[in-house]
This record gives C-alpha cells, sequence and structure tokens, in this order.
C-alpha cells in the first residue's frame, strides 16, 4: 500500500485494501464505497467525500485534514481513534448515527443537516461547532466544552447543565 494520489477523482469505486493508497492529497471521492474498510495509518488532507459509504471503516492512526463529507453515510466510526494532529472535518447531509467523537478537539466543526443519533460527544471540544439543522436523539454530551456552539435549528438534543 505504498501508494500516493495528488489531485485524483474517483468516481462510483468500491474502494478495497488492493486499490487503496497511504496518502490522499486534494483528491474528490465521488459514490465510492469504503464500507467494512481498514484504513489504518492511512492520511486523507484536502480531501472531499460526497455520496460516499464509509460504514464501520476503521481509522487507527488516519489523518484526516481539511475532509469534507457531503451526503455520506458514516455510521459506527470511531473518529477517536483517528490521528489528531490537524484533525479537520465538516459534515453536510451526513448520517454520523452511533459514531463517536470521545474527547477529540473539534472547535469550529461544522454538522449541517446531519444525523447523529446516539453519538458520543464525551469531553470533547465542540467549541464554535454549528450543528445546523441536525439531529441529535440520544446524542451524548458530557463535560463537553460547548462555549458558543450552535444548536439553534438543531433538534432531539439534551444538555444537561450540571
Amino acid at each position: 500500500m505504498d501508494k500516493s494520489a495528488y489531485q485524483v477523482t474517483i468516481e462510483n469505486s468500491i474502494i478495497t485494501a488492493e486499490t487503496l493508497c497511504n496518502d490522499y492529497e486534494e483528491c474528490t471521492f465521488i459514490n465510492c464505497d469504503f464500507a467494512e474498510l481498514n484504513l489504518a495509518e492511512v492520511a486523507f488532507s484536502d480531501c472531499s467525500f460526497s455520496g460516499c459509504n464509509l460504514t464501520n471503516v476503521k481509522i487507527k492512526h488516519t489523518a484526516f485534514k481539511k475532509a469534507i463529507f457531503n451526503d455520506c453515510k458514516l455510521m459506527g466510526i470511531q473518529f477517536t481513534d483517528a490521528n489528531r494532529f490537524l484533525l479537520e472535518l465538516n459534515f453536510t447531509n451526513c448520517i454520523l448515527d452511533y459514531s463517536s467523537f470521545y474527547q477529540l478537539k473539534l472547535n469550529k466543526t461544522c454538522f449541517l443537516k446531519c444525523s447523529l443519533k446516539d453519538v458520543d460527544f464525551v469531553e470533547t471540544d465542540l467549541s464554535n461547532a454549528s450543528f445546523d439543522k441536525s439531529d441529535l436523539y440520544a446524542a451524548t454530551f458530557e463535560r463537553t466544552n460547548l462555549t458558543n456552539a450552535d444548536f439553534r435549528t438543531a433538534i432531539n438534543y439534551n444538555l444537561d447543565p450540571s
């Protein structure tokens, strides 16, 4: 897997261990299926994902630097396992149910029109994050930094001020 990709668009593909690169820079993934794939140690820098399925991918030490997800399915992902250095994620119209962001620094992260059901945000820094039109049913916020986080149009969230 000692391959890299730069400014490549990958469309309508099932990504497998055999086709996976270890470094993607400024790449675009459209309607790609990564489901159940082990993405350990892979780096995604300035990459966008549109209409992709990343359900249950394993992301041990995976780097997401300025990664943008639109209309993607990202269920059951342990974002906690990702490489935390320069971690920057943004989501629009994505399904992130049953995922975990435990103890991550996600300040200024945008969750626009996302499903975040049963998501773990325990001890996460979500300062200045936006949850515009997102569904946070049963999402867990404990010891979470929510300074200036925007929940104005979010639904089904429960924040305990104690």
